[in-house]
């Protein structure tokens, strides 16, 4: 089981404040030393669209390398793709959306233009790249999703791309996933505990063939143009419930606990998860 840790992406580009790129390159060398075996760096889109995310080549910079953790980050289109590639990174991870609203919204582009930009990333990456289909079980300016526009698009891009499926707006439920999951094949799923279902998701997508997850330190996340969105499942709650069920992940348990109490003193407020606060009981890392 391969786990992501998007919290210095998703996770932080929530936050009211813009946290500073020396911060956020702490936060990505901590999850490293922690065990990710990928971490979502930053975030390659234009800083009057996401100030939280500006300086994304200043947290590259400050990245201190670890064996064993690749380094993505996310780009919306080919300029994107170009800032990343040049920055350094290990992985490009294309994010386009099932709909066409939420297309406009997060890219300001059609769906037709969200799939042609990710074709010419696709075709031209040196660097491996991850497909994340937005709002694949639903969005919040079109509703319910076609399960068959989510299977088309995974279609096209699979022999070139590992695909992920992100429900970002947290609506999914467990049978949704498992029927999703199954369709497209996809190697992996992104779930938001907006309606406490997303650890019940997770445990889906496995129980579907998924071998990668998202999640996010502390549980920080959402998005900003997902009205009402809340943050990611937790990755130390997910790595405990993980653990708990048999699974290997290679990630420390105690190390994410204490990056997550980290992140609550530099934030100023408590997160979303709950095992942070909890502690792991003997024997769980």
């Amino acid at each position: 089981m391969t786990l992501c840790d998007v919290s210095p992406r998703d996770g932080l580009q929530n936050e009211p404040d813009r946290v500073e790129p020396a911060i956020r390159a702490a936060l990505v060398n901590r999850l490293a030393a922690a065990g990710l075996p990928r971490v979502e760096a930053a975030s390659f889109v234009r800083a009057e669209a996401v100030p939280q995310m500006a300086g994304a080549e200043d947290v590259v910079a400050g990245i201190e390398r670890r064996g064993g953790t690749e380094y993505s980050g996310l780009a919306l289109n080919e300029r994107g793709y170009e800032r990343l590639a040049a920055a350094g990174l290990d992985r490009v991870n294309f994010n386009l959306a099932a709909t066409q609203s939420f297309n406009r919204r997060n890219g300001n582009r059609s769906l037709e233009e969200a799939l042609a930009g990710a074709e010419r990333v696709v075709e031209r990456s040196t660097l491996p790249v991850t497909l994340t289909i937005s709002v694949a079980f639903g969005c919040p300016f079109e509703g319910r999703v076609d399960p068959g526009v989510v299977a088309r698009i995974a279609e096209r891009f699979a022999s070139r791309a590992e695909i992920v499926l992100a429900d970002t707006i947290g609506v999914a439920t467990p049978s949704q996933v498992r029927s999703l999951v199954g369709l497209t094949r996809a190697r992996g799923a992104h779930f938001h505990n907006t309606r406490n279902t997303g650890y019940a998701n997770a445990l889906a997508a496995i129980d579907a063939g998924a071998a990668l997850l998202d999640a996010s330190c502390g549980g920080l996340g959402g998005c900003p143009y997902a009205p009402r969105a809340t943050g990611n499942i937790a990755t130390e709650d997910l790595v405990y419930l993980l653990h708990g069920e048999g699974f290997e992940t290679g990630v420390d348990l105690d190390a994410l606990i204490a990056t997550s109490q980290w992140l609550e003193g530099i934030l100023g407020r408590r997160l979303e998860g709950y095992v942070y606060r909890a502690g792991a009981p003997a024997g769980a890392a």
